[in-house]
Formats: C-alpha cells, structure tokens, sequence
C-alpha cells in the first residue's frame, strides 16, 4: 500500500468534516461558538467593573474565573486558551460565510490573528520568565507603546483587552447578521449552503 494511498482517508475524513461543520452544522457551530465568545467578554467585562467601578488594584482585578483560581489569570493561561479558541473558530467557520458577511469575517480573523499573537507573547514571557522591552511585568507590544503614556506596570491593560475584544467582536457580528438576513442580491448571487440563512422577504422561489 502506498504512502499516498495511507493519507488519503484523512484528507477526505478532515474534508468532509469541514463540509459539515460550515453546511449542516454551521448554525449550532456558530450558536456554540457565540456562547464561548460572550462567556470570554463576562471575564472582561468583570474585570472592567472590579477596576473601574468596585475600585480594586489592577493586579487584583482578575476576571471572574481568575478570582476562584487566580494562577488561570497570573499566568496569562485563561486569556490565551479564549484567544487560541476564538482564532480556531473564526478559521473553522469562515468557508460558512459568503459574500460580504465573508469580508467582515476575515476581517475578525485578521484581527484576532494578531490578539493572539499578543496573548502568545504574554505567555512565553510569562513562561521563560523574561520580560520584552525590559518590563517589569509581561507585556505585549501595543501595551508596551501605550506604557510610554504613563508609569504603572499593569496601565492599560484592561483597556487594551476591551479595545481587542471590541474590534474582534464588532466585524463578527456584522458578519453574523449579514449571513443570516443577506440582501436579495446577495442571496441570490450567493445560494445558502446552511439553515442560518433567512430568506429575504418578497423574493419569489425562482429567483
């Protein structure tokens, strides 16, 4: 038996499990991914009120998961395991999205591409116990260009996390509501392939 023929099963297994999960499956995978997304901005928007409304030190602002088992938040592991598993789902589920929903679902996954590259670069740091740009705590990139307006280790860094989520969140939503209640144009240019799809009102059946 050759090589090529031992690989051709996965290639097929992996092909068609895609197929499914962006035709058959697309609406529960995009129902379930949703639920991770909203539980990731509870965890955000928990610190926000621990921080900006309850008064509590950033260092001890950690999220409500991070306040029952605070090495999650410590050791950077919550906020990367959220950023690995939102990058996943916005690749597994692109091929799902047609049209402009699909422009404004790459332009989510462009975007948290680079998040989670911040969130890996807090997590090696936090890992090899050595810091960029000589820091007293792990910093990422764009924390490190905001530290150059103040003087606090842990300064921005809520906000920068809001700011991410948010720019994520913003795109990904259009997208989602693009592909369930498209245009008449764009449904007809680009036949539905899941049940997400809503038909647009007034359009005949041979349309």
């Amino acid at each position: 038996m050759t090589t090529s023929t031992l690989s051709a099963p996965r290639v097929s297994g992996w092909a068609n499990m895609m197929d499914r999960l962006n035709n058959v499956w697309h609406e529960r995978a995009l129902q379930v991914y949703l639920f991770i997304v909203l539980a990731h901005w509870a965890e955000h928007l928990t610190q926000a009120v621990q921080v900006f409304v309850l008064g509590w030190p950033r260092p001890a602002s950690r999220g409500f998961l991070g306040q029952f088992f605070p090495w999650l938040a410590k050791s950077e592991t919550l906020h990367y395991g959220y950023a690995i598993v939102m990058l996943i789902g916005l690749f597994l589920l692109r091929p799902g999205f047609k049209g402009s929903s699909r422009t404004w679902w790459t332009i989510s996954l462009a975007i948290q591409f680079w998040h989670h590259i911040e969130h890996l670069l807090l997590q090696a740091q936090y890992a090899l116990h050595q810091n960029l740009f000589g820091s007293a705590v792990p910093t990422s990139v764009l924390q490190w260009v905001l530290f150059q307006l103040g003087d606090k280790p842990h300064q921005f860094r809520v906000e920068l996390h809001l700011f991410y989520n948010t720019v994520v969140f913003i795109p990904m939503v259009i997208a989602m509501y693009k592909h369930m209640y498209p245009s008449k144009a764009e449904y007809v240019a680009h036949p539905p392939t899941c049940s997400c799809t809503r038909k647009p009102a007034g359009l005949t059946s041979a349309a």
